[in-house]
This record gives structure tokens, C-alpha cells and sequence, in this order.
């Protein structure tokens, strides 16, 4: 967009003065015109102005007054939570899970079903069925979302419009698959890799916050990592960073010589919950019928249970020994099925043969405080961004074609 003109100049300017006053009433809960003319370094005049355009826009409303010296008061502004939504979707192998959040990032309405996504038809529907649900609940419509979020496994082709390296959801690796999602959104959206908003989200709400440094280990069905540095999340140059699941970590194990390790990863086919479940049968543990009943015995004293545990404290530990060389995180946190659930039995041994395996002081590894919560967070979270993003953008629009019909 070219700027020309004091006329350009001028709407420019009060647009950067609108979103400067939004984004302190914003971080501030309640604000008055003295205080933002304070925090914001604008003059009084220039933050009234801006109040009055945001107010107008629907995205500011007086709350009241507050009394200041000699018994003067000032009227209190909040941002206006219903004035943009935000529709978060998770979608797993074995489940769903959907949140519409306010524009404050309050969940006004969840839904958590069993996936039925083994087809990508079947998928849409069920999602587009939930997220009509949640709509008449909150009292919106679909079209009435901001911005809409979803997080899957596997990588988003912005090209294609495929996702690469999620096996576990079978038929979105054509091309145009994921176009099919705007069919849920009825607004914009954007799909992440799902680990990359557990990271995210830990980072917005569970133990990540406040640390710039760390990466979210996710074990479960699948493999994967989220890396945040400089408290921004990395995704590399094909937006595939942290896939974990290739590392070469699993040297011995028969399951390295499977065809689905060339597909899957060598420490994704060793570690995920069917590497869990392979080793304790091969080990002895013959009713072992999930990674779950693996770690519920270990923890009921069972030895064989236990080394099957101990097995997959060693695969991680390799792996996280790469990481630790190369990123040098101050947090490892270990989410997914395995990492949530086991990660009792998980950490000490981890860190325990981390120190040995690297010559460097391990990070701290911890257990996801947001647990299967973590992804649908997170996408939450980036939805909140973008749509506060969105709901100035339109307001400034609005100003900018009102100024012109003067």
C-alpha cells in the first residue's frame, strides 16, 4: 500500500495510535485515558481520539469510573470480550477436540469426541458437525469467527495443500486436503503441526512460560518436538523442524529392520507407544496390549514392565541427548500419551543416562502441566494473536472508509 499525502499520513498514524491504546487496555484489564496517555506516551487528546474510534469500532466498552485527586474520576475502558471469536481445533488420531474462545481467551464452549478421521471426508463432517454445536451454544454463527486454528500431525504444504509425514491420517497426504478444512471454518484459518502448538501452548499457559529456551517432547502415536528460541517458536525452512521421529536413536532394536521405520522414523517405530507394546512382548510381557498397561504394571512392580520402561527411558534419552548437543534447551517438556502419562517413570532414568551421554549439564525435564489440553491450547493461543490482529485490521478499515466519505 503506498502512503501519499498528509491525509495518508494522518490515518496511518491514528491506526498506530489505536492499536498502541488497544494493546495497553489489553494488558491492563481497565484502563483510563490518564493512564494509557502514561503508558502509551501519547498525549491525552491522541488517546481519546483513540478510545472514541475503538469504542465505535465495538471493540472497547466503559466499565465504570475511577476516582483520582480532589475527587476527580475517570471513566474505565476493557476490551469488549465478544468482540471476536476463536474457533481452536485438535485433531488426533484417536480424538477431537474443539474450543471457541472469547476475544479475552476465555473457552466459552468444548467439545471432546473420538476421532473419526480415517477417512478425510468423514473428518470434515464431524468437525463442521462440532463446531455448529459450539456456535449455538455460545449463540454465533460459524461465520461469525474470527479466526479458526487447527492443529494436526504431519506438515502443512502450502503448496499442495497436502500433509506430509502424518500416516496417521490417511488420505490427507493429497493434494488440495487440506482445503477441505475451510469447509469447518467458515472464516479464515491456518493449520500448524500439532506439536508445534503444544509448545505453544505450554509456552502461553503450562511450564514454558516466562523461559525462552525450551522444546516440547511429544510420545505417544507419533513422535515430534517443538523447539521455542528467543521465546518464539521454530519451525525451520520447511516448517519441519523437530521431527524427532527420524532420529537415529534405536541402533540394535529389531524394529529398526521393519519397512515402517523408513516411513515412521527409527526412534518414532522404538519409542512411540507401539515400540512400547512390541518390546514388552518380545520381553516376556505377552497381554500387553497398549503402552497404558506397559507402564500401569511398572508401576505395580512388574520387572518385565519395567525393563520395557527402562528400555524407553534409553531411546529418549538418545534422543534428547542430540537435542540438548545441539539446541542447548533450559526445559525439556515431555508430553503425547507416553511422555503424559508415564512421565513419572520416564524422567529420573532420562535424566539419569543424559548425564551420562552428553558432557553438558542436562536441562531440566519436566512432565506437561497442560497434558492432552497442551495442542488445543496452543492453537488457541495463535488463534488469539491473529484474531486480534483481524478485528483491528477490519476497524481500521472501516475508519479509513468512513474518513473517506467525508
Amino acid at each position: 500500500m503506498q502512503i501519499t499525502g498528509a491525509a495518508s499520513t494522518t490515518s496511518v498514524l491514528r491506526v498506530m495510535n489505536s492499536r498502541a491504546v488497544f494493546a495497553e487496555v489489553f494488558r491492563l484489564g481497565k484502563a483510563s485515558r490518564p493512564e494509557l496517555a502514561q503508558t502509551t506516551g501519547l498525549s491525552k487528546p491522541t488517546v481519546a481520539m483513540a478510545l472514541t474510534h475503538l469504542e465505535r469500532a465495538g471493540l472497547l466498552r466503559q466499565v465504570g469510573q475511577r476516582s483520582g485527586a480532589a475527587g476527580r474520576s475517570a471513566l474505565l475502558y476493557e476490551v469488549r470480550p465478544e468482540a471476536g471469536w476463536v474457533l481452536g481445533v485438535d485433531v488426533g488420531r484417536g480424538y477431537v477436540r474443539v474450543a471457541v474462545a472469547d476475544l479475552l481467551g476465555t473457552i466459552v464452549a468444548r467439545k471432546d469426541r473420538p476421532s473419526r478421521g480415517s477417512r478425510a471426508s468423514t473428518l470434515v463432517t464431524q468437525l463442521t458437525r462440532l463446531a455448529d454445536e459450539l456456535t449455538a451454544e455460545v449463540g454465533i454463527a460459524r461465520s461469525d469467527i474470527t479466526l479458526t486454528v487447527f492443529g494436526t500431525p504431519g506438515v502443512h504444504d502450502a503448496q499442495t495443500g497436502a500433509l506430509r509425514s502424518a500416516p496417521n491420517l490417511p488420505g490427507w497426504d493429497r493434494p488440495g486436503s487440506v482445503e477441505r478444512l475451510a469447509e469447518v471454518a467458515g472464516a479464515p484459518f491456518v493449520v500448524e503441526n500439532d506439536v508445534d502448538l503444544a509448545a505453544v501452548g505450554e509456552s502461553a499457559y503450562g511450564l514454558g512460560a516466562g523461559i525462552d529456551h525450551f522444546v516440547y517432547v511429544s510420545i505417544g502415536t507419533g513422535t515430534g518436538m517443538g523447539i521455542m528460541i528467543d521465546g518464539k517458536l521454530y519451525r525451520g525452512f520447511r516448517g519441519a523442524a523437530g521431527e524427532v521421529g527420524y532420529l537415529p536413536v534405536a541402533e540394535g532394536d529389531p524394529l529398526q529392520d521393519e519397512p515402517a521405520s523408513r516411513k515412521r522414523g527409527m526412534f518414532e517405530s522404538v519409542a512411540s507407544a507401539d515400540g512400547v507394546v512390541s518390546l514388552a512382548r518380545r520381553l516376556g510381557m505377552a497381554d500387553a496390549a497398549s503402552a497404558k498397561d506397559v507402564f500401569e504394571a511398572a508401576r505395580a512392580g512388574d520387572p518385565t514392565a519395567t525393563r520395557a520402561v527402562l528400555h524407553e527411558a534409553d531411546h529418549v534419552a538418545h534422543a534428547l541427548a542430540a537435542v540438548t548437543a545441539i539446541l542447548d534447551p533450559e526445559l525439556v517438556v515431555l508430553g503425547g500419551g507416553i511422555g503424559t502419562q508415564g512421565g513419572d517413570l520416564l524422567t529420573g532414568p532420562v535424566r539419569d543416562r543424559l548425564t551420562s551421554l552428553v558432557a553438558l549439564d542436562p536441562p531440566r525435564i519436566e512432565v506437561s502441566a497442560l497434558g492432552a489440553d497442551a495442542v488445543l491450547r496452543g492453537a488457541l493461543a495463535v488463534g488469539l494473536t491473529g484474531a486480534r490482529d483481524l478485528v483491528l485490521d477490519r476497524a481500521a478499515s472501516i475508519a479509513t472508509a468512513t474518513t473517506g466519505q467525508r
